[in-house]
């Protein structure tokens, strides 16, 4: 199972991304200081960080600059609400593998997070198959029956996201956070509308209503 450190001192941010890695079959531990993200970085027992330019203790930058010198060839996404080009070089400049702008989608943070494991480490699941549906997670093509279907960017998050769990309840918070990031509207019935946009593309019988509680994929 891969291990991602989060570095992030925000903790509505850090729970977001926390929850979402773990719903993603990541195992995570979050961090909210630059020292103790040294800490955790230099014992080897992470594939990933995810790492907060702005932390209380120090600047993120220092942080990476720290590993670089220390021989720690970690693979680092910086994380940040500094959207400046002057800061996107420096971080690539001092050895981040990627930069992902606040706010951001969970769906991008994702791939981006799975992009830099399968370069750096590992050989990443990349077609998903429940029954005869198939969703490619490198070509974004989706199939039922052998037969190609066009999603929008949000129906392959959401679709994709059902068939990681095949079977399991996801419920229409889980589905939110996923999708539309840590702004969410609790109140918003946005997950509905998506789902009947994917029943009617991949089959309604395929994706089951569970009163109360969200939305479970069959096979």
């Amino acid at each position: 199972m891969s291990r991602v450190l989060i570095v992030e001192d925000e903790e509505r941010i850090a729970s977001f991304v926390r929850k979402g890695l773990t719903a993603n079959g990541f195992t995570t531990t979050v961090v909210g200081t630059g020292a103790d993200a040294v800490d955790y970085a230099v014992t080897g027992g992470f594939d990933l960080m995810l790492l907060d330019l702005g932390l209380p203790d120090t600047d993120g930058f220092d942080v990476l600059r720290r590993l670089r010198a220390m021989g720690v060839d970690l693979p680092v996404v910086i994380l940040t609400a500094r959207d400046g080009v002057r800061d996107t070089v420096t971080g690539l400049e001092i050895g981040a593998d990627d930069y992902v702008t606040k706010p951001f989608r969970f769906e991008e943070l994702l791939a981006r997070v799975r992009l830099r494991m399968r370069n750096e480490r590992t050989a990443d699941l990349t077609v998903l198959r429940v029954g005869d549906l198939s969703l490619d997670l490198r070509t974004r093509r989706v199939s039922v029956e052998e037969a190609t279907v066009d999603l929008t960017a949000r129906e392959f998050a959401l679709l994709e996201l059902l068939m990681r769990h095949p079977g399991q309840v996801m419920t229409r918070q889980q589905m939110l956070s996923h999708v539309w990031g840590y702004d969410y509207d609790p109140g918003s019935n946005v997950v509905d509308v998506f789902v009947r946009a994917l029943r009617r593309k991949v089959g309604a019988e395929r994706i089951v209503t569970v009163r109360g509680m969200g939305y479970r994929l069959t096979g």
